[in-house]
């Protein structure tokens, strides 16, 4: 086991070392809790962009379903009559310069996967640049946009937000409350306070303070070819690899087996390049990954590769509450 994922599952689980770790969380805690107060007194470099940023980020390392939800914001925003851009730090993209315009027929390896998945799905502008205030201002000299979103880039505090929606895993949660490298948390579990809104991915019903959303599996694709199969295209108890480099895999893993099949794990780390030589597993079964992993895995594909395609569902609640809140921010623009 990795020392990062030996590291994970001690903040979840817990670990007498950890407490070790307590004087570097103290010293991150500080400068984590500086930048914000600086944002918060509107000192340093902060650009406003001349539309509506709706940020969507975690507190806490590993995924949370931020991806899904992004693209259920889209969607959402799109029927509603406003014109979407989304900005991305494009982690692990090796783009020839930055900014950079992601297209849908770019490889993963420069354009980032999530950023591609994105554009793949939906098509709309996305620009990815580690300084995300560059990012918005370079899309918006090249789009007509009504609403930005901002693919994580909660603590980036060069780039200021009407909105913020944070993600937890509700099976999850914060770990054990405590800041890196002690524990999972970007930020200071107080941070949640001053958020627009909390979201639960895995919540039955909406939490007292927040709103329930859930990744419903709606389909399996090919790989190689885009064929689409219904969710009983394999039988109950079918054996079969099963590949995940996100920020949680283990849930992943557990989704297949609600929809009765065996996966033999294959856990790989968030954003890993693959190839056919690493996933030629024995022994010969069909192979289901992640869609972010088939991104990476279009050109090299076996036939019997495919993806789980998810959509996020959030609560009729949070669906409201948005529409209040962009009919607020774009009370000429929104289509009720």
């Amino acid at each position: 086991m990795a020392m990062s994922d030996r590291l994970l599952r001690a903040w979840y689980t817990g670990h007498p070392l950890l407490t070790l770790l307590r004087p570097l969380e103290c010293l991150y805690r500080r400068v984590v809790n500086g930048k914000r107060a600086r944002f918060m007194a509107g000192q340093g470099d902060i650009y406003r962009a001349p539309v509506p940023v709706v940020v969507v980020g975690n507190i806490t390392v590993g995924g949370t379903g931020k991806t899904p939800l992004i693209l259920w914001l889209i969607a959402h925003c799109q029927r509603k009559g406003l014109r979407v851009g989304v900005v991305s730090r494009g982690y692990g993209a090796r783009p020839g310069q930055f900014p950079w315009r992601v297209t849908a027929d770019q490889p993963a390896a420069e354009a980032g996967d999530e950023p591609l998945l994105i554009v793949q799905r939906t098509g709309v502008p996305l620009m990815i640049d580690p300084d995300r205030s560059r990012a918005v201002k370079t899309l918006l000299a090249t789009e007509p946009l009504d609403v930005i979103l901002s693919d994580d880039g909660l603590q980036h505090y060069r780039l200021a937000r009407d909105l913020e929606l944070v993600l937890i895993d509700n099976a999850r949660g914060l770990g054990n409350g405590r800041c890196l490298p002690a524990g999972p948390l970007r930020e200071p579990a107080e941070r949640l306070s001053s958020v627009d809104a909390v979201l639960y991915n895995g919540a039955q019903t909406d939490p007292a303070l927040g709103f329930a959303f859930q990744l419903q599996p709606t389909a399996l694709i090919n790989v190689r070819t885009g064929e689409r199969q219904a969710l009983d295209y394999f039988p109950p108890e079918q054996a079969l690899h099963a590949v995940a480099g996100i920020g949680n895999p283990q849930r992943f893993f557990k989704t297949l087996e609600t929809l009765h099949w065996r996966p033999i794990a294959h856990a790989f780390a968030d954003h890993a390049p693959y190839s056919a030589e690493v996933l030629n597993f024995k022994p010969d079964l069909p192979l289901v990954m992640t869609e972010k992993d088939a991104v990476k895995c279009r050109d090299f594909a076996a036939p019997n590769w495919w993806y789980l395609a998810v959509d996020a569902v959030p609560s009729e609640a949070f669906a409201l509450w948005l529409d209040q809140q962009l009919l607020r921010l774009l009370p000429d623009r929104f289509l009720p």
